[in-house]
């Protein structure tokens, strides 16, 4: 491999690795949604993986059973942070073509 064809791989790396920047910078924008119970409870969080919003109604709120709302709750997050990992990594995959690159 020659000293051109190592320095066009570079530019490529830089350029690429500026794109993967601005794609984590802009997955703060992306929120995704996911609810539990019929909707008693809905959760929002955008692709870096930050809870944006939580709704309880309160009707799923039972002084008898709270173990019932904890687990719609663990429902709705676990759903709502699996979604935006997925997107996440759909957004960067956009970027990389498919590599894994660790970190991302």
């Amino acid at each position: 491999m020659g000293f051109g064809n190592m320095q066009k791989m570079m530019k490529q790396a830089q350029k690429m690795q500026k794109e993967m920047a601005k794609v984590q910078e802009s997955l703060v924008d992306i929120t995704m949604e996911a609810s539990a119970g019929g909707g008693a409870v809905k959760v929002v969080a955008n692709c870096q993986q930050e809870l944006v919003e939580i709704h309880i109604d309160p009707a799923a709120a039972d002084p008898d059973d709270p173990t019932l709302l904890e687990d719609l709750v663990l429902t709705a997050v676990n759903d709502v942070l699996r979604n935006a990992r997925e997107r996440a990594a759909q957004e960067m995959e956009k970027v990389t073509g498919g590599m894994k690159i660790p970190g991302f």
